[in-house]
């Protein structure tokens, strides 16, 4: 690739960043100032307090996004991927499944991606409703109108989720430019009006309003993490962008246009304290409410959108990690594989949004709800990044521990400042987190009962096929599939078909999926193929968790290693099995044995998951007590 091109590709790519990776922390600064000299902190807007908050947030933008998440985070790459779900199985990877440490990551991994699901439900509610809401300022006429027309314009974006955004993605890195060009601008504007603000680049003005408002000061943390929501994002999208692109949006466009915007808002409420009902619609007077409102309800638009996009992302990873049951994924570009679209998430998120909203009522309560999921994201990513940097990287163990030690006290920090806000608010995101995770580790344990109580009975194939062809049955024309778990003997399928059909199709393909702890297995290391004797074999198919389990395709790749398979001669056998949830059944409680059975009742179809002609499958199925 030449020297031209590549620029031409990273700056492509550095701009569509800017549309999805940084829509929701760029939208931070409708609210941000708003809520932190709100009546209920009890923070006086004086000209010190100004200095300290402005202060606070620039030097937050610089330490937490610039110094932990751009320059350092962004490192911790799985094979390219980013975001809790792929740090975590980096994490464990980084330690033996013996350790000590292996369960405990595995909880705080799912303790963040639980909370995220919390965030992804908040990040459109609040976002959205805070646009919608600078029709307040131009006339409280529209008051009764902001609640609707936020639902309104929800709704219009969950409906149209299965279009994909190849479409109009495009589109969303030049709008989002676009506004950080106008944040950017009003913040010069404000700026050159009152400079003094500019004294907020000083930190010691941060340290001296925590340490002149004590314990205000400090519960004010809550409201001004608010700046910082979305730094999460710059990690999840790492596999789509790659760091590059994301570092230069970032130092280019964003962090300039954040900062200066905040310290416009700070230069206006030195000017006209009485701004602080909504500092941002405030920026430029009456004449630019409406056009901002057009502006601010797009931009926020395109944040929920790229909040929408990594929840169903962040999805998939779940169900290939095994945290999930199987769902319904639409792939709804033909060439952006990360581009999914599934339909039960999307609904469900769409619900608890709107509940959200008209719950909550204003951008204001709904702030109370936001920084909790957020910054207990945020510690999770600080704590399995150490594992990281020392094991898998092998790191100095004092450089490790005073690294995460200094990111870890500033997000304990603004994670005990926000715990304040749980009676608040905060209360609604840790509820989603708690429903969340309890999918997750239930669905996780019990597929480990299932598959122990299935390996209890086991026969094993070895054996179990010698003991077959000493006195074989009937074989018949064509290949039969048998799906086997792993590690699993006999597949229940193959003893069903032997039981009610008393014969044996000519060729026996064993084939075992094995999901891996990386983004993507490469093609070339997709199948193995062993030969077990009497025309049977064994075929191991490896995904990882990013990968499109596409079994024709795994098929057509084992041609390479001498075996052809032809459709119409070839049968799937697959075993349903039945989940019955026992008193005394040694498993888990009996409400989550009942939860996990009607998961699995509803779980996808294995052959429609796998993308298995349905004309070519057969299933079996028996009963499993747990």
């Amino acid at each position: 690739m030449t020297s031209a091109s590549s620029n031409t590709r990273l700056a492509t790519l550095s701009l569509a960043a800017i549309g999805i990776v940084y829509g929701d922390i760029g939208t931070s600064p409708l609210y941000t100032m708003k809520e932190v000299f709100s009546r209920e902190h009890g923070i006086a807007l004086t000209h010190a307090n100004l200095l300290g908050v402005v202060s606070l947030i620039v030097w937050g933008l610089t330490i937490i996004v610039s110094l932990k998440y751009v320059a350092l985070i962004l490192r911790a790459d799985n094979r390219g991927e980013g975001g809790v779900m792929a740090l975590m199985a980096l994490a464990m990877s980084s330690v033996t499944r013996e350790s000590r440490w292996f369960h405990p990551l595995m909880l705080v991994g799912l303790a963040g991606t639980a909370l995220f699901f919390g965030d992804g439900v908040i990040t459109p509610a609040i976002s959205v409703l805070s646009a919608i809401e600078g029709l307040e300022v131009a006339t409280p006429a529209f008051q009764p109108y902001v609640i609707p027309l936020t639902v309104a314009v929800l709704v219009a974006l969950y409906t149209v989720q299965h279009h994909g955004t190849a479409g109009i993605g495009k589109w969303f890195g030049p709008v989002v430019l676009v506004w950080f060009i106008a944040l950017g601008a009003m913040g010069v504007v404000n700026i050159a009006a009152n400079p003094s603000i500019l004294a907020a680049l000083d930190p010691r003005h941060a340290l001296r309003f925590l340490v002149d408002n004590g314990w205000l000061g400090f519960a004010a943390l809550g409201a001004i993490f608010l700046a910082f929501t979305g730094a999460e994002a710059l990690y999840a999208d790492l596999g789509h962008f790659g760091k590059r692109p994301i570092r230069l949006a970032w130092f280019v466009a964003v962090f300039p246009a954040l900062s200066l915007n905040y310290l416009g808002q700070g230069a206006l409420l030195m000017s006209n304290p009485e701004a602080v009902s909504n500092p941002f619609y405030h920026q430029l007077g009456s004449w630019s409410v409406y056009p901002l409102v057009a502006m601010a309800t797009v931009a926020t638009v395109i944040a929920s959108q790229a909040t929408i996009s990594a929840t169903f992302s962040v999805t998939q990873s779940a169900i290939s990690l095994g945290f999930l049951p199987r769902m319904r994924v639409i792939h709804t570009s033909e060439r952006e594989i990360g581009q999914v679209y599934i339909p039960l998430v999307n609904w469900l998120q769409l619900l608890v949004v709107l509940a959200a909203v008209v719950g909550f009522g204003s951008s204001t309560d709904l702030a109370a709800a936001y920084g909790i999921a957020v910054t207990t994201t945020m510690v999770t990513t600080t704590v399995l990044t150490f594992f990281v940097i020392r094991h898998q990287w092998k790191y100095n163990l004092f450089l490790c521990w005073a690294a995460t030690s200094f990111f870890l006290a500033i997000d304990l920090a603004f994670f005990l400042a926000n715990t304040l806000k749980i009676a608040h608010g905060g209360w609604f995101p840790l509820l989603l987190g708690t429903i969340a995770m309890t999918v997750l580790m239930t669905w996780h344990e019990g597929r480990g009962i299932l598959f122990a109580n299935l390996k209890k009975h086991a026969i094993p194939l070895g054996d179990f096929l010698q003991s077959l062809f000493a006195s074989p049955p009937l074989r018949v024309p064509g290949t039969a599939v048998f799906f086997r778990a792993e590690g699993d003997g006999v597949p229940h399928a193959l003893l069903h078909n032997l039981l009610h059909n008393k014969i044996l199709h000519e060729r026996i393909v064993f084939l075992t999926v094995f999901n891996r702890d990386i983004p993507a297995v490469p093609e070339a290391e997709r199948v193995r193929l062993a030969d077990l004797g009497h025309n049977c074999h064994q075929l191991d198919v490896y995904y990882g968790f990013k990968d499109e389990r596409d079994i024709l395709r795994a098929l057509e790749l084992s041609k390479g290693q001498g075996m052809e398979f032809a459709m119409m001669e070839t049968s799937f056998f697959i075993a349903r099995q039945t989940v019955i949830p026992v008193v005394g059944g040694g498993g888990m409680a009996l409400w989550r044995d009942a939860l996990f059975a009607t998961m699995s009742r509803n779980a996808r179809d294995a052959a429609e998951y796998y993308r298995i002609p349905t004309n070519r499958v057969i299933e079996l199925g028996t009963q499993i007590e747990i």
